[in-house]
């Protein structure tokens, strides 16, 4: 038309034709994979395996998730905040930290920006962020990656119960969302069972968990049944999901189990307002809890922790100069999108996935 310049009409008219652009040798992308292709071929040949009808489709469902969860907190009055990805402090346990060099300090790739959105409520309210975490475990199972794309969010003048509310809240309503999108068609053509889940959800203290484990014949490795004080690991915790059939919100871990931040509860202080929500297929998608707000509690985490509280000076001031009760939560989005398209394997549901023994292409 009149309005294209020489190189667009050019290009238009080499569509129109037909016309080769870019040449392939003979055989095509089939030298470097195709659907026989073992994994790891697979993986190493990941920018053409995008290419593929069922990557492309899963990537756009990726897209319209992180709409959804965007457009979810728009409409409840959110804020998006940014937070730094170098850090010099840990937030789920030193030996999951990435380290480096920083100008000649110890830094690490962020673990959470939970710490940083905590200092956003009283400036913000409610706020949230989508970064990408990391997480040094050498874990080699279908549902961790060392880099993956963290939904967190954190809420101001809020109860435990208001807490879990919010969860529940957050899962249905993007679900709808998704569902009701012009993707929804996708999800449902890869997950034809898939059902937005219905509220409330099954709320269970990890003390009735463990006792559900022992009646159910869920056990440790060697045999035996778990304790007060055990982590229930991914096969068993998965297993008791699976038998349930519905989403769990499990609630009141030990004091011991979790991170120096959280809130012990008020009428039972050897736990802790915490929770994990567990879907079925896929296991924990969310990790939650209210914070401790008060600054001797603080202080007396740090001790428990054995963490030295110099690089927290930050953190403890929010506790020092004017604080709240509040808490939040980070998600796992390629965690969710395994619920929502009912993937076997984590690494189907990001770009490039980053693992333990991968960090190609």
């Amino acid at each position: 038309g009149p309005h294209c310049d020489g190189e667009r009409k050019q290009w238009y008219q080499r569509r129109v034709r037909g016309e080769l652009v870019g040449s392939s040798p003979a055989g095509g992308a089939d030298n470097l994979l195709n659907t026989e292709s073992n994994p790891d071929v697979m993986y190493q040949n990941r920018h053409m395996w995008i290419r593929g009808e069922n990557m492309s489709k899963v990537l756009k469902v990726r897209h319209a998730t992180i709409k959804a969860f965007r457009d979810h907190y728009y409409d409840k009055d959110y804020v998006e905040v940014t937070p730094p990805t170098l850090v010099q402090c840990q937030v789920e346990g030193g030996s999951t930290l990435f380290k480096l060099d920083y100008f000649g300090e110890e830094a690490y790739l962020t673990q959470s920006s939970q710490l940083y959105l905590e200092t956003c409520i009283p400036a913000l309210g409610n706020v949230y962020c989508i970064a990408q975490s990391y997480r040094a475990e050498s874990s080699h199972t279908r549902r961790h990656l060392s880099e993956f794309t963290h939904i967190e969010g954190e809420l101001s003048f809020i109860t435990f119960d208001e807490l879990l509310d919010s969860l529940e809240d957050l899962v249905v309503d993007t679900a709808q969302r998704i569902m009701s999108s012009q993707h929804g068609d996708l999800v449902r053509e890869m997950n034809p069972d898939f059902e937005v889940p219905k509220k409330p959800f099954k709320r269970m203290d990890y003390r009735d968990a463990l006792e559900y484990c022992k009646e159910n014949g869920i056990r440790k490795e060697d045999g035996s049944v778990f304790e007060f004080g055990d982590d229930i690991p991914e096969a068993p915790e998965r297993k008791m999901t699976d038998m349930i059939g519905e989403p769990i919100l499990l609630c009141r871990f030990p004091k011991a189990m979790k991170s120096f931040y959280m809130q012990p509860d008020k009428e039972d202080p050897i736990v802790t307002e915490s929770v994990d929500l567990l879907l079925p297929n896929v296991g924990e998608i969310i990790g939650g809890s209210m914070r401790i707000y008060d600054e001797k509690e603080l202080e007396a985490g740090f001790k428990r922790e054995g963490i030295s509280p110099e690089n927290y000076y930050w953190y403890v001031d929010q506790r020092k100069y004017g604080t709240s009760p509040h808490g939040g939560y980070g998600l796992g989005l390629e965690r969710y999108l395994m619920w929502l398209l009912n993937s076997n394997n984590i690494r189907e549901n990001c770009l490039y996935p980053r693992t333990a023994d991968r960090c190609q292409p």
